[in-house]
């Protein structure tokens, strides 16, 4: 998860140094990130088929040897079109690794799914934080295109390495909840996905899911050419005694609160899970 979170939050620290050295407008490149976002998050469905026919590893696999080759493309991109193909291979490879890793990770917790669930997107959440400096440092020192070549090259192989050690939970291989947590039905129906179209509740969170992402995913594309208008992408900060510029700075705080603020709240209990905690203590 760590290694597709570039693809995704690290992208505006390219935007403006395409846009110097190729004259495309900031607008034809970002087209490029929406591109991404689409595929990344559209095709899952698809993805997790292929997930339960022929296992997690594979399709993780094959996502880190798209997200290699997608920025690879970006590397030598000499046109919007070529770097719009890269953006619909990145979002291929990225949704194939995000969709199976949260889903496997449901299968193995089944009675932590909320935590799991949490704990896995914090990888993704958070995974930029640590590659934020090599990256603007790399585009710095010797351009963007070694830093896609590098990076993506580099998190591909990762990816592809680890995807050896995924499986899914076979029968027995999960235990059963523990007899003094109360297990919590989540729904009296196995919906099938035809059902789940026709629930307003599946509506209301599906827009719910959209307006937050939209605002956050906006504001992660733009931060970089939005920092560089203002002037103040290289004005000094300090913060702990580590003086960083403020772009570099602003993006790995944000990444790492979004790493830790999706395990805590996904990991918090309920009103009556904490209800049934108490009344088990009391007793």
């Amino acid at each position: 998860m760590s290694m597709i979170a570039n693809l995704q939050y690290g992208w505006t620290l390219f935007v403006n140094p395409i846009h110097h050295e190729q004259g495309w407008s900031r607008a034809a490149i970002q087209v490029a990130f929406t591109v991404f976002v689409f595929t990344e998050t559209w095709l899952i469905p698809i993805e997790g088929w292929f997930v339960d026919r022929y296992g997690p590893r594979i399709v993780v696999m094959f996502g880190g040897a798209l997200v290699a080759v997608a920025w690879l493309v970006d590397a030598f991109a000499s046109s919007l079109s070529v770097l719009y193909a890269g953006a619909v291979i990145a979002g291929v490879g990225a949704g194939a690794v995000y969709g199976t890793c949260v889903g496997n990770a449901l299968k193995w917790f089944p009675d932590r799914r909320g935590l799991a669930a949490g704990a896995t997107a914090a990888g993704f959440g958070a995974g930029a934080a640590l590659t934020v400096i090599p990256i603007a440092e790399t585009i710095e020192n010797f351009g963007y295109h070694v830093a896609f070549f590098a990076f993506g090259l580099g998190q591909g192989l990762v990816i592809m390495l680890l995807s050896w050690f995924l499986r899914a939970p076979v029968k027995g291989a999960v235990a059963p909840p523990s007899p003094h947590r109360r297990k919590v039905a989540q729904t009296r129906i196995d919906y099938l996905p035809a059902q789940v179209l026709r629930q307003p509740m599946f509506w209301l969170m599906y827009l719910i899911f959209v307006l937050v992402a939209s605002g956050g995913l906006m504001a992660a594309a733009q931060i970089g050419p939005i920092a560089g208008d203002y002037g103040i992408a290289e004005v000094p900060l300090s913060i702990a005694g580590l003086v960083l510029p403020a772009l570099t700075l602003a993006i790995s705080l944000d990444r790492i609160l979004d790493g830790f603020g999706r395990p805590f709240f996904a990991g918090s209990p309920t009103p009556s899970a904490a209800r049934t905690r108490c009344a088990s203590r009391l007793a």
